[in-house]
């Protein structure tokens, strides 16, 4: 499912609003959890799962290509885990 296609299903759901105001809570919704991620904060949805940022330490790496050896710089990546009821949904332990 892409952004639109969540934010149709939520106008269909909800027929007293616009859509244009689902998509203005959508994206909302997504900017705070990009910010709060990018201030290294975690961010968790109960059932569904939490969103947390993971630094990954300065290595050396290869190329594929040459096998040369080159530097990887530190970067932080962002990481999510999935909650229990979304695992056993998905699992079809829960109904």
């Amino acid at each position: 499912m892409i952004r639109s296609e969540l934010i149709q299903k939520i106008s269909e759901e909800n027929p007293h609003l616009f859509q244009r105001d689902v998509e203005r809570i959508v994206n909302t919704v997504f900017e705070e959890i990009i910010d709060a991620m990018a201030r290294g904060d975690r961010v968790e949805l109960r059932g569904f799962g939490a969103f947390s940022v993971k630094k990954r330490d300065a290595r050396q790496g290869r190329n594929p290509r040459t096998g040369e050896t080159v530097s990887v710089d530190e970067k932080h990546v962002p990481f999510f885990k999935t909650g229990k009821l979304l695992r056993e949904r998905l699992n079809g332990l829960a109904e």
